[in-house]
Protein backbone atom coordinates (compact mmCIF):
# COMPACT_ATOMS: atom_id res chain seq x y z
CA UNK A 1 0.00 0.00 0.00
CA UNK A 2 1.56 3.12 -1.13
CA UNK A 3 -0.14 6.70 -1.30
CA UNK A 4 -0.32 8.24 -4.78
CA UNK A 5 2.67 9.85 -6.56
CA UNK A 6 3.35 12.96 -4.81
CA UNK A 7 7.14 13.55 -6.24
CA UNK A 8 6.30 16.68 -7.52
CA UNK A 9 4.87 17.78 -4.61
CA UNK A 10 6.86 20.27 -1.84
CA UNK A 11 6.79 20.50 1.65
CA UNK A 12 5.87 24.23 3.36
CA UNK A 13 8.90 25.44 5.69
CA UNK A 14 7.14 27.54 8.18
CA UNK A 15 9.41 30.08 10.22
CA UNK A 16 11.35 28.83 13.37
CA UNK A 17 9.33 29.38 16.63
CA UNK A 18 10.72 29.97 19.73
CA UNK A 19 10.35 27.50 21.89
CA UNK A 20 12.21 25.31 19.12
CA UNK A 21 15.15 27.57 18.65
CA UNK A 22 15.74 28.35 22.68
CA UNK A 23 15.82 24.54 23.32
CA UNK A 24 18.65 24.34 20.60
CA UNK A 25 20.72 26.79 22.30
CA UNK A 26 19.37 25.83 25.49
CA UNK A 27 18.36 29.66 26.57
CA UNK A 28 15.20 30.69 28.28
CA UNK A 29 12.42 31.84 25.11
CA UNK A 30 11.67 35.20 26.67
CA UNK A 31 15.57 36.10 25.48
CA UNK A 32 14.31 35.34 22.05
CA UNK A 33 13.15 37.90 19.80
CA UNK A 34 11.12 36.10 16.93
CA UNK A 35 10.75 37.81 13.73
CA UNK A 36 10.44 35.36 11.47
CA UNK A 37 6.66 34.51 10.56
CA UNK A 38 5.07 38.10 10.20
CA UNK A 39 3.18 37.59 13.17
CA UNK A 40 1.33 39.97 14.97
CA UNK A 41 3.96 42.12 17.37
CA UNK A 42 1.27 42.55 20.20
CA UNK A 43 -0.34 39.14 19.78
CA UNK A 44 -3.89 38.74 19.53
CA UNK A 45 -7.06 41.20 20.91
CA UNK A 46 -7.52 40.53 24.19
CA UNK A 47 -10.86 40.89 23.13
CA UNK A 48 -10.45 37.58 21.33
CA UNK A 49 -8.69 36.06 24.36
CA UNK A 50 -11.61 36.77 26.39
CA UNK A 51 -14.05 35.61 23.94
CA UNK A 52 -12.00 31.89 23.59
CA UNK A 53 -12.21 31.68 27.67
CA UNK A 54 -15.86 32.21 27.35
CA UNK A 55 -16.19 29.87 24.83
CA UNK A 56 -14.00 26.95 26.23
CA UNK A 57 -17.32 25.50 28.23
CA UNK A 58 -19.12 25.13 24.88
CA UNK A 59 -16.06 23.19 22.99
CA UNK A 60 -18.95 19.83 22.93
CA UNK A 61 -21.02 21.75 20.34
CA UNK A 62 -20.32 22.42 16.76
CA UNK A 63 -19.57 25.20 15.64
CA UNK A 64 -23.09 26.07 13.21
CA UNK A 65 -24.45 29.08 15.15
CA UNK A 66 -21.04 30.92 15.23
CA UNK A 67 -19.63 30.17 11.52
CA UNK A 68 -22.98 31.75 10.29
CA UNK A 69 -22.73 34.80 13.01
CA UNK A 70 -18.95 35.50 11.97
CA UNK A 71 -19.85 35.05 8.14
CA UNK A 72 -23.00 37.86 8.56
CA UNK A 73 -20.54 39.98 10.07
CA UNK A 74 -18.21 39.70 7.50
CA UNK A 75 -20.59 39.89 4.79
CA UNK A 76 -21.65 43.33 7.12
CA UNK A 77 -17.67 44.49 6.77
CA UNK A 78 -17.52 44.03 3.24
CA UNK A 79 -21.01 44.87 1.86
CA UNK A 80 -21.95 41.75 0.81
CA UNK A 81 -23.73 38.78 0.76
CA UNK A 82 -23.32 36.16 3.02
CA UNK A 83 -23.04 33.72 0.77
CA UNK A 84 -20.07 35.33 -1.15
CA UNK A 85 -18.00 34.96 2.32
CA UNK A 86 -16.22 31.45 2.20
CA UNK A 87 -14.47 30.87 6.10
CA UNK A 88 -11.47 28.74 5.92
CA UNK A 89 -9.14 27.19 8.32
CA UNK A 90 -7.12 30.28 7.83
CA UNK A 91 -6.09 32.03 4.60
CA UNK A 92 -5.06 28.86 3.09
CA UNK A 93 -8.29 26.60 3.88
CA UNK A 94 -9.80 29.22 1.48
CA UNK A 95 -7.23 28.63 -0.83
CA UNK A 96 -8.06 24.85 -0.50
CA UNK A 97 -12.03 25.52 -1.37
CA UNK A 98 -11.69 27.52 -4.37
CA UNK A 99 -9.07 24.58 -5.69
CA UNK A 100 -11.93 22.47 -4.86
CA UNK A 101 -14.76 24.35 -6.57
CA UNK A 102 -12.58 25.22 -9.82
CA UNK A 103 -9.79 23.05 -10.91
CA UNK A 104 -10.65 19.90 -12.58
CA UNK A 105 -7.72 17.37 -12.81
CA UNK A 106 -5.07 18.79 -15.24
CA UNK A 107 -5.98 21.70 -14.77
CA UNK A 108 -3.16 24.53 -14.65
CA UNK A 109 -2.62 27.37 -12.17
CA UNK A 110 -0.21 30.30 -12.26
CA UNK A 111 1.29 31.72 -9.21
CA UNK A 112 4.27 34.25 -8.41
CA UNK A 113 7.94 33.33 -7.97
CA UNK A 114 8.93 34.18 -5.90
CA UNK A 115 5.62 33.92 -4.16
CA UNK A 116 3.95 31.93 -0.96
CA UNK A 117 4.50 28.26 -1.13
CA UNK A 118 0.84 27.43 -0.66
CA UNK A 119 -0.57 28.71 -3.98
CA UNK A 120 1.47 25.68 -5.82
CA UNK A 121 0.75 23.15 -2.90
CA UNK A 122 -2.87 23.38 -2.63
CA UNK A 123 -3.05 23.09 -6.69
CA UNK A 124 -1.15 20.03 -6.73
CA UNK A 125 -3.34 18.69 -3.82
CA UNK A 126 -6.34 19.00 -5.86
CA UNK A 127 -4.51 17.84 -9.09
CA UNK A 128 -3.48 20.69 -10.95
CA UNK A 129 -0.29 21.54 -12.62
CA UNK A 130 1.36 24.72 -12.39
CA UNK A 131 2.74 27.45 -14.00
CA UNK A 132 4.82 30.44 -12.90
CA UNK A 133 5.06 34.43 -13.61
CA UNK A 134 8.14 36.02 -12.61
CA UNK A 135 8.93 38.75 -10.23
CA UNK A 136 11.90 40.20 -11.06
CA UNK A 137 14.78 41.46 -8.43
CA UNK A 138 16.07 44.20 -11.45
CA UNK A 139 13.24 45.49 -11.45
CA UNK A 140 12.58 45.96 -7.54
CA UNK A 141 10.18 42.83 -8.00
CA UNK A 142 7.31 45.28 -9.80
CA UNK A 143 3.83 43.49 -9.81
CA UNK A 144 2.04 45.28 -13.11
CA UNK A 145 -0.31 43.41 -15.18
CA UNK A 146 2.57 42.63 -17.85
CA UNK A 147 4.33 41.32 -15.19
CA UNK A 148 1.31 38.09 -14.97
CA UNK A 149 -0.07 38.63 -18.81
CA UNK A 150 3.95 38.13 -20.31
CA UNK A 151 3.49 34.43 -18.36
CA UNK A 152 -0.08 33.95 -19.18
CA UNK A 153 -1.10 30.97 -21.45
CA UNK A 154 -4.68 29.96 -20.38
CA UNK A 155 -4.30 28.85 -16.90
CA UNK A 156 -7.77 28.21 -14.83
CA UNK A 157 -6.12 30.05 -11.61
CA UNK A 158 -3.91 33.38 -11.73
CA UNK A 159 -2.57 33.86 -8.15
CA UNK A 160 -1.52 37.43 -6.73
CA UNK A 161 -0.77 38.72 -3.23
CA UNK A 162 -0.78 42.43 -3.21
CA UNK A 163 0.96 43.34 -0.46
CA UNK A 164 3.40 40.45 -1.70
CA UNK A 165 5.27 38.02 0.67
CA UNK A 166 8.01 38.47 0.85
CA UNK A 167 8.97 41.38 -1.25
CA UNK A 168 6.13 43.77 0.06
CA UNK A 169 5.20 45.38 -3.47
CA UNK A 170 1.26 45.89 -4.32
CA UNK A 171 -0.61 45.58 -7.29
CA UNK A 172 -2.64 48.96 -8.10
CA UNK A 173 -6.81 47.96 -8.51
CA UNK A 174 -6.52 49.34 -12.03
CA UNK A 175 -3.53 46.51 -13.26
CA UNK A 176 -5.94 43.55 -11.57
CA UNK A 177 -8.67 44.56 -14.01
CA UNK A 178 -6.44 44.64 -16.73
CA UNK A 179 -5.47 41.07 -15.96
CA UNK A 180 -9.13 40.30 -15.41
CA UNK A 181 -9.84 41.41 -18.19
CA UNK A 182 -7.23 40.31 -20.51
CA UNK A 183 -7.51 36.48 -18.94
CA UNK A 184 -10.33 34.21 -20.38
CA UNK A 185 -13.52 34.06 -19.40
CA UNK A 186 -13.08 30.59 -17.29
CA UNK A 187 -10.17 32.29 -15.46
CA UNK A 188 -10.28 33.35 -11.90
CA UNK A 189 -8.13 35.73 -10.46
CA UNK A 190 -7.72 35.59 -6.71
CA UNK A 191 -6.08 38.52 -5.07
CA UNK A 192 -4.33 37.36 -1.57
CA UNK A 193 -4.61 40.40 0.44
CA UNK A 194 -3.57 38.61 3.91
CA UNK A 195 -1.89 42.14 4.59
CA UNK A 196 -4.15 44.08 3.17
CA UNK A 197 -4.73 46.36 6.59
CA UNK A 198 -0.59 47.32 6.71
CA UNK A 199 -1.73 48.83 3.63
CA UNK A 200 -2.81 52.10 2.83
CA UNK A 201 -3.94 51.37 -0.74
CA UNK A 202 -7.59 50.11 -0.70
CA UNK A 203 -9.15 46.82 -1.27
CA UNK A 204 -9.15 45.31 -4.84
CA UNK A 205 -12.94 44.38 -3.22
CA UNK A 206 -14.50 47.05 -5.59
CA UNK A 207 -13.69 44.40 -8.71
CA UNK A 208 -16.65 41.94 -7.42
CA UNK A 209 -19.30 44.31 -7.88
CA UNK A 210 -19.13 43.99 -11.97
CA UNK A 211 -17.10 40.98 -12.29
CA UNK A 212 -17.44 37.40 -11.92
CA UNK A 213 -14.38 36.28 -12.23
CA UNK A 214 -12.26 37.79 -8.96
CA UNK A 215 -12.01 36.52 -5.66
CA UNK A 216 -10.26 38.22 -2.23
CA UNK A 217 -8.95 36.31 -0.10
CA UNK A 218 -8.53 38.19 3.62
CA UNK A 219 -6.83 36.72 6.79
CA UNK A 220 -7.74 37.02 10.89
CA UNK A 221 -3.82 35.91 11.33
CA UNK A 222 -1.69 39.02 10.85
CA UNK A 223 -3.34 42.35 11.78
CA UNK A 224 -5.87 40.47 14.24
CA UNK A 225 -2.99 38.35 15.73
CA UNK A 226 -5.18 34.87 15.20
CA UNK A 227 -2.27 33.18 13.73
CA UNK A 228 -2.32 30.48 16.00
CA UNK A 229 -6.21 29.49 15.57
CA UNK A 230 -6.55 29.47 12.66
CA UNK A 231 -9.51 31.25 10.34
CA UNK A 232 -9.46 33.47 6.83
CA UNK A 233 -11.48 33.64 4.37
CA UNK A 234 -12.44 34.18 0.52
CA UNK A 235 -14.81 36.75 -0.76
CA UNK A 236 -16.24 35.62 -3.85
CA UNK A 237 -18.57 36.65 -6.46
CA UNK A 238 -22.38 35.67 -5.87
CA UNK A 239 -22.84 34.83 -9.29
CA UNK A 240 -21.20 31.40 -8.27
CA UNK A 241 -20.89 32.00 -4.53
CA UNK A 242 -23.27 29.00 -3.76
CA UNK A 243 -20.40 26.75 -4.31
CA UNK A 244 -19.19 26.65 -1.38
CA UNK A 245 -22.23 24.64 -0.21
CA UNK A 246 -21.10 21.79 -2.20
CA UNK A 247 -17.44 21.84 -1.72
CA UNK A 248 -16.77 23.16 2.15
CA UNK A 249 -15.98 20.17 5.00
CA UNK A 250 -17.64 19.81 7.57
CA UNK A 251 -17.15 22.75 9.84
CA UNK A 252 -14.13 23.82 8.71
CA UNK A 253 -14.26 26.83 10.97
CA UNK A 254 -13.72 25.99 14.78
CA UNK A 255 -16.17 27.58 17.19
CA UNK A 256 -13.02 29.20 18.81
CA UNK A 257 -11.58 30.07 16.22
CA UNK A 258 -14.70 32.10 14.78
CA UNK A 259 -15.96 33.55 18.16
CA UNK A 260 -12.13 34.66 18.42
CA UNK A 261 -12.94 36.34 15.23
CA UNK A 262 -15.79 37.92 15.96
CA UNK A 263 -14.38 39.40 19.09
CA UNK A 264 -11.31 40.70 16.87
CA UNK A 265 -13.61 42.75 14.19
CA UNK A 266 -14.72 44.61 17.21
CA UNK A 267 -11.58 45.61 18.09
CA UNK A 268 -10.24 48.43 16.41
CA UNK A 269 -7.67 49.44 18.51
CA UNK A 270 -6.08 46.84 18.59
CA UNK A 271 -5.74 46.61 14.77
CA UNK A 272 -4.84 50.21 14.70
CA UNK A 273 -1.80 49.77 17.13
CA UNK A 274 -0.27 47.01 15.42
CA UNK A 275 -1.16 48.44 11.61
CA UNK A 276 0.59 52.00 13.17
CA UNK A 277 3.66 49.96 15.01
CA UNK A 278 4.31 48.03 11.54
CA UNK A 279 4.50 51.44 9.63
CA UNK A 280 6.99 52.88 11.89
CA UNK A 281 8.60 49.60 11.99
CA UNK A 282 9.06 49.58 8.35
CA UNK A 283 10.55 52.95 8.19
CA UNK A 284 12.76 52.48 11.17
CA UNK A 285 14.43 49.51 9.48
CA UNK A 286 14.75 50.90 6.08
CA UNK A 287 16.28 54.10 7.64
CA UNK A 288 18.70 51.89 9.80
CA UNK A 289 19.69 48.63 8.29
CA UNK A 290 22.98 49.15 7.01
CA UNK A 291 21.59 47.09 3.72
CA UNK A 292 19.61 47.40 0.76
CA UNK A 293 15.88 47.38 1.56
CA UNK A 294 12.55 47.42 -0.66
CA UNK A 295 9.57 49.34 0.37
CA UNK A 296 7.56 47.13 2.11
CA UNK A 297 2.95 47.28 2.28
CA UNK A 298 3.32 44.49 4.48
CA UNK A 299 4.40 43.57 8.00
CA UNK A 300 7.97 42.79 6.79
CA UNK A 301 10.90 44.35 5.27
CA UNK A 302 12.98 41.92 2.39
CA UNK A 303 16.34 43.11 3.02
CA UNK A 304 19.83 41.89 0.96
CA UNK A 305 22.32 40.81 3.37
CA UNK A 306 24.53 38.34 1.59
CA UNK A 307 24.71 34.85 2.40
CA UNK A 308 21.17 35.01 4.11
CA UNK A 309 21.47 31.33 5.98
CA UNK A 310 24.66 32.52 7.41
CA UNK A 311 23.35 36.05 8.59
CA UNK A 312 19.76 33.78 9.88
CA UNK A 313 22.33 31.94 11.61
CA UNK A 314 24.07 34.24 13.52
CA UNK A 315 21.60 36.68 14.61
CA UNK A 316 19.76 33.57 16.11
CA UNK A 317 22.97 33.32 18.42
CA UNK A 318 21.88 36.95 19.40
CA UNK A 319 18.49 35.76 20.13
CA UNK A 320 16.84 37.32 17.34
CA UNK A 321 15.09 35.20 14.56
CA UNK A 322 14.52 36.04 11.20
CA UNK A 323 13.94 34.67 8.04
CA UNK A 324 15.59 33.01 5.56
CA UNK A 325 14.20 33.85 2.07
CA UNK A 326 16.70 30.84 0.19
CA UNK A 327 13.29 28.90 0.22
CA UNK A 328 11.54 31.56 -1.92
CA UNK A 329 14.72 31.82 -4.34
CA UNK A 330 16.53 34.38 -3.04
CA UNK A 331 19.48 33.27 -0.76
CA UNK A 332 20.82 36.85 -0.18
CA UNK A 333 17.93 38.18 1.71
CA UNK A 334 15.96 38.20 4.68
CA UNK A 335 12.86 38.98 5.49
CA UNK A 336 12.32 40.73 8.93
CA UNK A 337 8.91 41.30 10.48
CA UNK A 338 7.87 44.16 11.76
CA UNK A 339 7.98 44.10 15.60
CA UNK A 340 7.66 46.03 18.74
CA UNK A 341 9.53 49.01 19.12
CA UNK A 342 11.80 47.41 21.02
CA UNK A 343 12.44 44.76 19.35
CA UNK A 344 12.91 46.64 15.56
CA UNK A 345 15.44 48.27 17.04
CA UNK A 346 16.96 44.89 18.63
CA UNK A 347 17.21 42.92 15.52
CA UNK A 348 18.22 45.92 13.68
CA UNK A 349 21.53 46.93 15.82
CA UNK A 350 21.94 42.69 15.58
CA UNK A 351 21.80 42.56 11.69
CA UNK A 352 24.37 45.62 11.68
CA UNK A 353 26.85 44.13 13.92
CA UNK A 354 26.57 40.97 11.75
CA UNK A 355 26.09 42.63 8.29
CA UNK A 356 29.33 45.00 9.58
CA UNK A 357 31.43 41.93 10.27
CA UNK A 358 30.49 40.00 7.23
CA UNK A 359 31.79 42.67 4.86
CA UNK A 360 34.86 43.53 6.84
Amino acid sequence: MEPRDLSSHTVYRAGRGIEEVARELGIDPGDLVKLASNENMFGPSPAAVDAIRTSAEGMHSYPKASHADLVARIADHWDCETEQVWLGNGGDGALDCLARAMLDPGQRVLVPNPGFAYYPMSARYHHGTVAEYSLSKADDFAQTAETVLSDYDGERIVYLTSPHNPTGAEFSTDAVREIAEDTDEQTLVVVDEAYGEFSDRPSKRSLLADRDDVAILRTFSKAYGLAGVRIGYAIVPEAWADAYARINTPFSASELACRAALAAMDDDEHVRKSVETAAWSREYICDELAADTWESAGNFVLAEVGDAEAVTDAAQEHGVILRDCSSFGLPDCVRITCGTREDTRRAVDTLNGIVEVTEA
